[in-house]
């Protein structure tokens, strides 16, 4: 079974605050489902720990709900009960100052694959869990009729800026020009 990713940005609005007695509350900017239609155990694992097969140190795995976190996201949550797990939250700041070049700590638990394009060469078709038979990281073999390799992941092949994930990072971006990045972050749950 598949895992996949729910959960909201979510803001804190400085807009409009007169003074320091002035309540500043988060508020559910948007529902993630809105911005990311995807699975990519890459971006899970790198950074949020669930589904870590290439081997990243997550900068918020395991963190839970935040204490402070919104009634409508609680509630999204408890709506998931025993099948939700994972939940854990990203400031903008945090995710702003991950080292986009910084490699896993391992060696990818699985292997990539690639078949042999006509016109193209070898193209990259995805990853396994194959025996590698102890190969180091780099190791390139064929096995059948495919190019397999062990590779070590970096941040910015896990989490690219142009992927899947741009329109969070985009969202997330203006609400920090709006609100500075300490008040923008995303709460995250899996399923699966």
């Amino acid at each position: 079974m598949g895992a996949d990713i729910h959960g909201f940005v979510e803001c804190r609005a400085t807009h409009g605050v007169l003074d320091e007695d002035d309540e500043i509350r988060w508020w559910p900017a948007v529902d993630l489902d809105l911005l990311y239609d995807g699975r990519c155990y890459d971006a899970f694992g790198c950074l949020f720990g669930v589904r870590n097969h290439a081997g990243f140190r997550p900068p918020a795995g395991g963190r839970g709900l935040p204490e402070d976190v919104t009634a409508e996201v609680r509630q999204a949550y408890g709506v998931w009960g025993r099948d939700a797990h994972g939940a854990s939250w990203i400031s903008w700041a945090e995710l702003a100052a991950v080292d986009r070049d910084g490699p896993a700590e391992a060696v990818d638990a699985r292997v990539e694959e690639y078949s042999l394009a006509p016109t193209r060469g070898w193209v990259c078709t995805g990853k396994s869990f194959r025996d590698t038979g102890g190969r180091p990281e780099g190791a390139a073999w064929i096995q059948d009729s495919r190019l397999l390799r062990t590779v070590r992941m970096l941040r910015r092949d896990a989490v690219p800026t142009d992927g899947p994930w741009a329109p969070v990072r985009r969202v997330m971006s203006a609400l920090t020009g709006v609100h500075g990045a300490v008040n923008v972050r995303l709460v995250v749950r899996f399923d699966g």
